[in-house]
């Protein structure tokens, strides 16, 4: 990855407020408690967050509960409206367009043409009682297509890619087991080949070994098809096995950031030195 490479999402000052603010903290970030205001309860889930991901780059997203990493990731999928800030794709109107300013219509195509996401709890990306390749068949009608043989042949492709048995395809999820479940969502968020799929705690709540297979198969994916990732997770051993690059979130701001070897060799903020040796 060159450095003068653009990046294919750039991030700027990205902010997003849970509660108005009062004249105490809207005027001062210092007067909170962590992220939060004692006097109106206003959540400052992210403050002034800023970040670029390249082609064909993993960049993890690592920090406690509550330190606004999941936020990021809904900011970013429109799943929540911004405070205010920022961010381009390049293979939107050549990343000159702030994504965030787009009309409902805009985002809905970025959502569906650009970006892909696999959620924490599959229940949030999967219709639980469609037949698998149906989920497939969603997503890829809600890009505009419609030859259903097409369709089915693209939905077979995938969902063998992701090791679930084409016998299996027409069952729902909500008979499959959790890690199944987070396959059928990655296949899903893969439909239209997005050039940025957007991952969040996805091994959470998984047995070890499940968690090492999904893992892997994000690690072959990633290196077939040199999507770009942006990957969350509270867990340093993930973020080893997978980042290229690691940001640190702590209280809603990003307070580290780096190679990822480097964070882990060398962590230069206290937060990320706990972090590192709870690991070890």
């Amino acid at each position: 990855m060159e450095p003068s490479e653009k990046p294919i999402l750039k991030v700027v000052n990205l902010n997003k407020q849970f509660g108005n603010g009062c004249s105490k903290c809207s005027n001062s970030k210092n007067r909170l408690e962590k992220n939060f205001c004692p006097e109106c309860g206003t959540v400052y889930a992210c403050q002034d967050i800023s970040l670029e991901l390249y082609k064909g780059e993993i960049l993890g997203v690592v920090g406690e509960s509550g330190s606004g990493k999941s936020t990021l990731l809904e900011c970013l999928y429109f799943d929540k409206d911004i405070t205010s800030g920022q961010a381009y794709i390049n293979n939107y109107k050549n990343g000159r367009v702030n994504i965030f300013s787009e009309s409902s219509q805009q985002k809905r195509f970025i959502k569906n043409n650009i970006l892909g996401k696999v959620y924490q709890n599959p229940a949030q990306g999967l219709r639980m009682n469609f037949s698998s390749i149906g989920n497939i068949a969603e997503n890829l009608i809600s890009a505009g297509h419609r030859n259903v043989s097409k369709m089915e042949e693209r939905g077979r492709e995938l969902l063998e890619r992701v090791n679930i048995p084409l016998s299996r395809m027409k069952e729902a999820p909500k008979n499959f087991s959790g890690g199944m479940q987070q396959r059928v969502q990655i296949a899903k968020a893969l439909s239209n080949n997005p050039p940025v799929l957007l991952l969040d705690e996805i091994t959470t709540g998984l047995d070890l070994s499940v968690q090492a297979n999904v893992l892997d198969l994000i690690k072959e994916i990633q290196r077939e098809l040199c999507i770009s990732m942006i990957i969350v997770s509270h867990d340093l051993g993930v973020i080893r096995m997978l980042a290229d690059r690691t940001v640190v979130m702590l209280n809603g701001k990003i307070i580290e950031k780096g190679l990822t070897d480097q964070i882990l060799e060398d962590p230069q903020s206290e937060y990320t030195q706990q972090l590192v040796y709870s690991l070890l």
